[in-house]
C-alpha cells in the first residue's frame, strides 16, 4: 500500500510539472489599454493598442488581442512575431493555443528567414521548435529562386524544406516543376520524387528520382531519367551531371538519340562533355542510324562523336553548323538488310557523309565479299553511292562450294544504283576470274572460266552476277572449258573467303 502511495505521488509530481512546462507564462510588456473581457471568458484578458507580448525569447505584436488564463492568445491586425533574431512572421489574425504553443496565422503571411521570404494564407508555427507549415498554397523567394506548392513545411533541426503537391521552382536559369521537393539547408541539397521536369535554355531534364545541389551545381537524375538538349537526347537508369564544367555521365540502359542524324547510340555507360562537345559510351555499345524503312546497326567495343564546326578566317567556330564525327574502336561489326562489314576501327563523318573502315575491314553486299587494307563507303540520303577498296582489293563471290568469282587489283570504285552495285573500276594491276555460263532449258550450265590479267578494267554487274567487263588497258584474257577447272589453280593470290565472319541479323554483330 505504501509503494502504491509513493507511485501515485511520483506520477503527480511528474504531470505538475509537465503541466507546469505547458503553462510558460506569457507576459504583456506593453498595450495602451487592458480591461477583462468576461463576454469571451472567465479571467480573459482584452488587450487595444500598441500590443507587444513576450514569451521566452518570443515576441508578438498587434492591434489588439485576448489573452486567455492558459496563456492562448487571439490576436488581431498588423500581427507581426518575432523569434530570436532570425524569425519574423506577419499577418492579420492569430490564433495562439497556450498548451501546444502552435500559432496560426492566416491572412496576407508573411514569413522571413535569413533572406527567404514565405507567402500565403495559411501558416502553422511551431514556437518550440520553430517548425512551420502551410496547407493552402504558398509561395518561397530566395535571392533568385522563387518556389510555389500547395504544401509546405520546414524542420529547422533538421534543416529541411519540405514541399509538395504542384510544386514550382523558378530561377533565372531554369524552372523545375515536380510532385515533391526536399530542400536541406545544411547542404544545400534539393531531393525531388516524383514526374520531375527540368527546363532551361531549350534543354530539358525529366526524371521521377534526384537531387540537386545548388552550392556547386551537381545533380543526380534516375528512374526514367533523361535529358533533351537542342541535338541529342540521353537516356540512362541513372545520370549524373554537373552543369558548371557541363558534363554529363549516365549508367544502365543508356541511349543517346541524334535527332539531326536519326541515330541512336546506346550502352551501359556513357560520358558526355558539352563544353567539347563529345559523347563517348561503352558496354554493349550500339549504334542504330535510320534510312527510311532500312536501318544501321553497328557495334563496336567503344562509340565516341565529336561535333565539329566550320572555321572562318578568324579562328572562330560557326556553332549554327554542326557536322557530326562517330568513331568505333575495337571489334566493329555492322548489319543493314542490303551491307554488312566488319573491322576494327570505323569513323563516320557527317560533313561528307563518308564511312572509313581500319584494320582488316570486310564488307559483304549482296553476294559479293570486298576487303581491302582501307575501306570507304560514301552514302548519300541513306543509300550507298560509292564503295572505295583502298590497296590490296579483292572482290570474291562464290559459285558453289569450290568455284569463286574474284576480282582484284591495286584499287577499286564501286558505283551503286539503289543501293545495288552496278559496277566496279578496277585501277592498277586488275586480275579477274569469273566463270561464264550459258542457259538451256531454263538452266544455266557453266561453259568455262575467264582468267584475265588488265592494268585498268569496269566490270558490269546485273542480278548480282558480271554481266560484261570491259578491259581499258593491257588485257591478257584466256577462256578456259569447264573441264579444265582445278580449283587450287583457280584462286588469285591473298585469296580468303571469309563468310563464317558475316553478320547475319542485329544478333550477329554481337558475336565474338
Amino acid at each position: 500500500m505504501d509503494m502504491k502511495k509513493h507511485l501515485v505521488c511520483f506520477l503527480y509530481a511528474l504531470l505538475s510539472c509537465c503541466f507546469s512546462f505547458a503553462q510558460r507564462t506569457v507576459e504583456i510588456k506593453k498595450a495602451n489599454s487592458l480591461e477583462s473581457a468576461p463576454h469571451i471568458g472567465q479571467d480573459v484578458k482584452r488587450l487595444l493598442g500598441n500590443v507587444v507580448l513576450k514569451e521566452g525569447n518570443m515576441y508578438m505584436y498587434c492591434d489588439s488581442a485576448y489573452l486567455f488564463p492558459d496563456n492562448s492568445i487571439k490576436a488581431f491586425n498588423n500581427l507581426r512575431i518575432v523569434k530570436g533574431d532570425s524569425v519574423n512572421i506577419y499577418g492579420m489574425f492569430l490564433n495562439y493555443n497556450g498548451i501546444t504553443r502552435i500559432a496560426e496565422i492566416t491572412k496576407n503571411v508573411r514569413l522571413i528567414e535569413k533572406g527567404s521570404t514565405l507567402t500565403t494564407e495559411l501558416l502553422y508555427y511551431d514556437t518550440r521548435s520553430s517548425m512551420a507549415n502551410y496547407p493552402n498554397g504558398g509561395t518561397i523567394i530566395s535571392k533568385q529562386n522563387t518556389l510555389t506548392s500547395q504544401f509546405g513545411y520546414y524542420n529547422p533541426k533538421k534543416k529541411t524544406f519540405s514541399f509538395k503537391k504542384n510544386v514550382v521552382l523558378t530561377n533565372p536559369q531554369y524552372v523545375m516543376n515536380c510532385d515533391t521537393l526536399n530542400f536541406n539547408s545544411g547542404n544545400n541539397t534539393a531531393y525531388f520524387n516524383g514526374p520531375t521536369n527540368i527546363t532551361s535554355k531549350g534543354d530539358h531534364i525529366y526524371c521521377e528520382s534526384g537531387w540537386y545541389n545548388t552550392d556547386n551545381d551537381l545533380a543526380k537524375f534516375s528512374k526514367n531519367a533523361y535529358i533533351v538538349t537542342k541535338q541529342q537526347t540521353m537516356k540512362g537508369d541513372s545520370i549524373f551531371f554537373d552543369k558548371i564544367k557541363d558534363i554529363g555521365r549516365a549508367y544502365g540502359h543508356v541511349s543517346i538519340l541524334d535527332t539531326v542524324q536519326s541515330i541512336i547510340v546506346s550502352g551501359d555507360i556513357a560520358f558526355r562533355n558539352g563544353k567539347l562537345e563529345t559523347s563517348t559510351v561503352t558496354g554493349n555499345a550500339l549504334l542504330k542510324q535510320y534510312y527510311g524503312k532500312d536501318t544501321l546497326f553497328l557495334h563496336a567495343d567503344t562509340l565516341h562523336a565529336v561535333d565539329e564546326h566550320p572555321v572562318n578566317r578568324k579562328g572562330i567556330k560557326d556553332t549554327s553548323i554542326t557536322w557530326r564525327v562517330f568513331f568505333a574502336y575495337r571489334k566493329v561489326k555492322f548489319f543493314r538488310t542490303d551491307i554488312q562489314g566488319k573491322c576494327d576501327s570505323l569513323v563516320y563523318s557527317g560533313k561528307d557523309s563518308l564511312m572509313r573502315l581500319f584494320k582488316s575491314p570486310v564488307l559483304w553486299q549482296e553476294e559479293n565479299q570486298l576487303t581491302a587494307e582501307k575501306v570507304e563507303i560514301k552514302t548519300s540520303n541513306g543509300e550507298i553511292k560509292n564503295l572505295f577498296l583502298k590497296n590490296n582489293a579483292f572482290i570474291i563471290s562464290e559459285e558453289d562450294s569450290v568455284k569463286y568469282n574474284q576480282i582484284k587489283g591495286k584499287q577499286m570504285t564501286g558505283y551503286f544504283k539503289e543501293n545495288k552495285l552496278a559496277k566496279i573500276f578496277v585501277e592498277g594491276n586488275g586480275q579477274t576470274i569469273y566463270f561464264a555460263k550459258d542457259k538451256k532449258n531454263g538452266k544455266e550450265n557453266f561453259i568455262g572460266v575467264n582468267k584475265a590479267n588488265c592494268t585498268n578494267l569496269m566490270i558490269y554487274i546485273k542480278d548480282n552476277s558480271v554481266e560484261k567487263i570491259t578491259f581499258l588497258k593491257k588485257p591478257d584474257a584466256i577462256l578456259f572449258p569447264i573441264s579444265d577447272f582445278i580449283p587450287k589453280e583457280f584462286l588469285l593470290k591473298d585469296f580468303l573467303w571469309r563468310v563464317t565472319e558475316r553478320p547475319l541479323s542485329v544478333a550477329g554483330i554481337f558475336l565474338r
